[in-house]
């Protein structure tokens, strides 16, 4: 297991994961996409108590995107009962670990209960502070961007921020993820190597894992392995290979 202290770099403090291939990973087994995306939201608890293990603060797993409205509405409509029933299920377990949820996109948009069963949840466990998960929902990061330009302008036309004045940290508040780090390493499964929309701002220096496993056989040991991957890197943000290692060499 990853060591946060004796290893080339430490664990990541936001791990982001697109959990892709579900309905695929059914369809080998026999059983249909339902299933499949059942299996996943099972696997989420044992992904997300082993980052809690490895000191991992911060989880972002893309749950449903803006463009999954265009799947079969059966499978939507199953989608949002199992979002539903998670949420219900899940929330002692979030209590007792002291896990904040938090939310990442227009959750507007989404059932009436399905949203109340969100405020519920981020409001249980509003004061929960060892570890945040967030789940981007009805998210799209083009929507997000244009969202956030248009928030911004709505508050220079009001004088309330001067243009002249903008930079990356005042556009950052804008986001949805306004006050949660950016994703030092983003994850996706079942072999598709693309971000689909995904945290497409946050993520201009992430690392980036790609793996052929569908998401419900991404077991803990292979989320394990990623980490590990992650800290073999070298993550530079623009500066020499050298320059990081005198860095690293002085400091020890």
């Amino acid at each position: 297991m990853p060591n946060s202290t004796t290893d080339a770099y430490p664990v990541p403090k936001h791990v982001a994961i697109i959990m892709d291939g579900n309905g695929r990973w059914a369809q080998r087994q026999g059983k249909n996409r339902i299933e499949g995306h059942k299996r996943g939201v099972e696997n989420v608890r044992d992904i997300l108590d082993t980052a809690r293990e490895l000191g991992i603060k911060y989880v972002t797993l893309y749950a449903f995107s803006v463009e999954n409205w265009k799947r079969p509405k059966a499978e939507v409509a199953a989608l949002m009962t199992l979002l539903n029933t998670y949420l219900k299920k899940e929330l002692p377990d979030l209590q007792k670990n002291k896990v904040r949820l938090n939310t990442l996109g227009c959750v507007e948009d989404l059932p009436k209960n399905v949203q109340k069963t969100l405020r519920h949840t981020m409001e249980a466990t509003a004061n929960n502070q060892k570890q945040v998960l967030n789940l981007a929902l009805n998210y799209g990061a083009r929507s997000e961007i244009l969202q956030a330009v248009k928030n911004y302008t709505q508050d220079a036309l009001q004088s309330k921020v001067k243009p002249e004045d903008l930079d990356w940290e005042t556009l950052a508040s804008y986001l949805y993820t306004t006050g949660i780090p950016d994703p030092d390493l983003i994850i996706r499964t079942s072999g598709e190597a693309r971000l689909s929309n995904f945290l497409l701002l946050q993520s201009a220096y992430s690392e980036i894992y790609f793996t052929e496993l569908c998401w419900p056989e991404f077991l803990p040991a292979n989320f394990i392995k990623a980490i590990e991957n992650y800290q073999k890197r070298e993550r530079r943000f623009g500066k020499t290979g050298e320059q990081i290692r005198n860095v690293a060499s002085t400091s020890e």
